[in-house]
């Protein structure tokens, strides 16, 4: 199968779907980095809740190693769900298209998507399969899109009328609601069955079947009964033989009257399209009633718990004509008032009338506190509203951070994605062997440390929200070391209370023999330096590739780590890489920082290891 972005493309990326509610960035990395180098991973979430929205991408070096994923993992289970895996269409255009679509019905409720698409993909190349679910499971239809017109109708010739788990499958070409409307025509109009309801007991098959057959010839007549009490559950089904005839008893029997009940006859629907026509209707009543309230019903709040309606209604009516006044209560239990929720609504009967009663009700203390009066909204304006100020905090955020000096990478657009070093991965190292060759265990460089600076505004910690996760072998233990992250930096840059600034370093004269003037002008030139290496700035650093920039930090954190933990070199400087790239540059500039956070991160790894020392101990049920 080739990549439909084309075989030139440097990216080679996979849609991953159905996925679990809780499956992130990280798990799908350990997933599908096996296949081979990973460049990125990105789960789709909501831009408010950040909930999952069910789908990834995951984007490949090597399309040979995204079809390798692709043919391998396709179906896997990931969180106790298959996961369901296509090549990433960038052009919308070929998905509605209908090309290479196909659609199968009357499946047996055991065919799932692995079922389905190890039939289909006899015919041909399978760009995507699925079965329509809801939450009891299969609805007994489903898609196969082939990546060739040709494929799709070879399966229609050979899989339409087969039996499949001994049901009798209908395989035909794709269309949407368009095409099918033009294609059955008045035959929308017609019908044969009929659906009745709104009548009493003592009618039964019998005298239903009385009732309709002078308008034409009945196949079958049937009122529906209680399975436990045999009773008539008040509605049935007739079904006419000709069109004509079903259509002709709807008109004459609709709306009759029996025994005080409105006889109600119509054309029988599916479930799906009664619902649809229900959800229609309802919509259209949802949007005249707000059409109806526009700009005169207004939502009160800050109420005191003592406000009833009638005091609402007292407090409002001198403003004009209210139509509706409502505190919102809970609690209510029978033949008592409910407790209020502290707000409620105030309906006039012109817009008017509800300007006045904002401008001179809102900030107005009534019995005890002051209210809040404004002009109600929907649920989804409001919700609107509240995202456009959130979007807004992240721009001033933004503009903040550029003026006191940011890296502007650290909040790029659409910043939620999980970039991964552009290195071999299957070492689980941040560093190829060819460049671990030329570290040396033994220091070559001088340590200096930064002074203090007590009015320096140094790096600002970028909001946890804001952060890019990073790709992590060690799972848990990375999730551990972001939950503890470096305290004590409101003073300056190189300041941690708490943490005493060593006095004789090598390379650097004590702090006794310095004055303070010198101490002052030499800060800015003392850096924590590796001989043979510039010092990394952070210009330096905003002028590469995001996915050059965690490379270029763990170069140079990795021979100051080897320094104090060589066996663990390795594994401490790709959690230090989860941090941000603000952080890693204090580290490199002032040594005191570095060292608490490495210790930092070897305390998560000796008590993650020990954790797993013990879960390993543990005897199992199958021991």
């Amino acid at each position: 199968m080739q990549n439909p972005a084309g075989p030139n493309y440097p990216i080679a990326s996979l849609y991953v779907g159905d996925l679990h509610p809780e499956v992130t960035e990280s798990m799908l990395f350990e997933k599908f980095s096996t296949a081979g180098p990973v460049l990125s991973i990105r789960v789709c979430r909501d831009m408010i809740t950040r909930r999952s929205l069910g789908y990834a991408y995951v984007n490949f070096q090597q399309s040979q190693d995204a079809e390798r994923a692709l043919d391998t993992m396709n179906f896997d289970t990931i969180k106790g769900r298959p996961i369901r895996i296509m090549w990433s269409q960038r052009d919308p255009s070929l998905r509605k298209s209908g090309v290479g679509n196909v659609f199968i019905k009357n499946l047996d409720r055991s065919i799932d998507n692995k079922a389905l698409y190890d039939t289909f993909s006899a015919f041909g190349d399978i760009l995507s399969c699925k079965i329509v679910s809801d939450e009891h499971g299969s609805r007994g239809y489903g898609f196969v899109h082939f990546e060739t017109e040709e494929a799709a109708r070879n399966a229609i010739e050979k899989v339409n009328g087969m039996l499949l788990n001994g049901k009798k499958v209908f395989v035909g070409r794709f269309m949407n609601r368009r095409e099918r409307l033009e294609v059955l025509g008045d035959k929308m109009k017609k019908f044969n069955n009929i659906y009745v309801k709104n009548f009493g007991e003592d009618i039964d098959d019998v005298k239903l079947m009385e009732m309709f057959e002078p308008y034409g010839k009945i196949i079958s007549a049937k009122v529906m009964k209680d399975d436990m009490s045999g009773k008539s559950r008040g509605f049935g089904f007739i079904s006419f033989e000709d069109p004509e005839a079903a259509e002709k008893a709807v008109e004459n029997l609709n709306g009759l009257d029996l025994g005080g009940r409105t006889f109600y006859a119509g054309r029988a629907q599916k479930k799906a399209e009664r619902q649809a026509e229900l959800k229609e209707k309802f919509e259209r009543i949802r949007i005249e009633r707000i059409n109806r309230y526009q700009g005169v019903n207004l939502y009160v709040k800050n109420l005191d718990d003592n406000i009833d309606d009638e005091r609402l209604r007292k407090e409002f009516s001198q403003f004009g004509t209210i139509t509706s006044a409502k505190v919102m209560t809970e609690g209510r239990s029978k033949g008592e008032a409910g407790r209020s929720k502290g707000f409620g609504f105030v309906c006039f009967s012109s817009p008017e009338e509800a300007t006045k009663a904002v401008t001179e009700m809102n900030g107005r203390i009534v019995v005890s506190k002051p209210l809040y009066v404004a002009l109600a909204q929907r649920k989804e304006d409001r919700k609107a509203h509240l995202q456009s100020q959130y979007m807004q905090r992240i721009a001033s955020m933004r503009m903040q951070n550029q003026q006191m000096g940011q890296m502007g990478q650290m909040f790029q657009p659409g910043g939620a994605g999980y970039f991964v070093p552009t290195m071999p991965q299957a070492q689980r190292s941040f560093f190829a062997p060819t460049q671990m060759q030329q570290m040396r265990a033994s220091p070559r460089w001088q340590t200096q440390i930064r002074p203090s600076n007590p009015g320096g505004a140094g790096f600002q910690t970028m909001p946890p929200q804001m952060r890019q996760p990073r790709p992590s072998s060690q799972g848990g233990v990375r999730a551990a070391m972001n939950a503890r992250p470096i305290t004590g930096q409101s003073g300056g840059a190189g300041t941690r209370p708490g943490v005493p600034v060593p006095q004789n370093v090598p390379g650097r004269p004590p702090q006794a023999q310095m004055p303070p003037q010198q101490q002052v002008r030499a800060a800015p030139q003392q850096a924590v330096m590796v001989q043979g290496q510039e010092p990394l700035t952070s210009s330096m650093l905003a002028a590469a590739q995001p996915q050059e920039q965690k490379q270029m930090l763990g170069e140079r954190l990795f021979p100051l780590i080897q320094r104090m933990y060589p066996d663990l070199a390795g594994k401490i400087t790709g959690m230090l890489l989860e941090i941000d790239n603000s952080e890693l540059l204090h580290m490199l500039e002032t040594n005191e920082s570095l060292e608490a956070k490495v210790k930092e991160a070897v305390a998560v790894l000796q008590a993650h290891q020990a954790k797993e020392a013990a879960a390993k101990k543990t005897p199992t049920a199958a021991e």
